[in-house]
């Protein structure tokens, strides 16, 4: 388990056998996806310096939590379902039991991505504008969400994925779809933090912490039922993307509406 650990933290800077190329894509496409939901929240106070920390601060803090806390979590917990169950009954019921592992990703992540928004809370004495709050989780969620999308692109072009390999195999379209699942992925990210950002502010900040978990572990349930074949491979990106844009048009009213 500790090795697992390890090596996958390091994969989330390390891409060995990687072209320059196919780093530069990587990278340029999860900062393109980036840029256009970082311009959805526009306001003066993104273009500080302090945005800018919280930003990196909490895309390292959450890869450190999805490593060295989530992925242990998860694994200690479908140990303990084995010694219960056998896996013909665990399979049978996949559904219900990797419930708790879906959530624990949730309160991981989202927790995880508002430890600088908390910080910043705390060091204002608890008094922090509601808006301020969204856009700076926007920022916390976007630091995150770019650097997952950094990760899980190299790591396609490690495995081989090309454009004309996949139109050879898949067509256009389904070689494509893990960068629209992707796009919309940086866009909840973004979304949920700021509405627990939004929260924290207005003083109810568990509460909208538990909403945005929530939300996450639905958004990776997808993965559940793609797995149990309930879902096709386009069907988990409509899914993801609907998900994403209900959550993105939920932060964004609460940016722009009038107090």
């Amino acid at each position: 388990m500790g090795r697992y650990i390890t090596d996958l933290f390091v994969s989330g800077f390390y891409f060995p056998g990687i072209s320059f190329y196919q780093l530069f894509a990587g990278i340029g496409l999860g900062l393109l996806f980036g840029a256009i939901w970082y311009a959805a929240y526009w306001t003066p106070v993104l273009g500080k310096r302090s945005s800018w920390a919280v930003l990196s601060i909490s895309a390292i803090l959450t890869w450190l939590a999805v490593c060295f806390i989530q992925v242990p979590l998860q694994s200690l917990t479908t140990q303990g379902m084995n010694l219960i169950w056998d896996q013909t009954v665990l399979m049978r019921w996949i559904l219900l039991a990797i419930i708790p592992q879906i959530l624990y990703s949730g309160l991981v992540q989202e927790g995880a991505k508002l430890v600088p928004i908390v910080f910043i809370w705390w060091k204002r004495k608890t008094k922090m504008d509601p808006k301020t709050g969204l856009v700076l989780g926007a920022a916390a969620g976007l630091g995150f969400g770019v650097f997952e999308a950094v990760w899980i692109h190299n790591s396609m072009f490690i495995s081989g994925w090309s454009l004309s390999a996949s139109i050879g195999t898949t067509g256009i379209i389904y070689g494509l779809l893990p960068f629209w699942e992707r796009f919309f992925t940086v866009a909840f990210h973004t979304a949920s933090s700021a509405i627990a950002g939004w929260g924290l502010a207005k003083g109810r900040g568990w509460q909208f912490y538990l909403i945005a978990s929530f939300a996450h572990a639905i958004l990776n349930y997808s993965v559940v039922l793609y797995s149990a074949g309930h879902l096709g491979q386009l069907q988990v990106s409509i899914y993801v993307a609907v998900l994403s844009l209900i959550t993105t048009a939920a932060a964004l009213w609460l940016r722009y509406r009038k107090d």
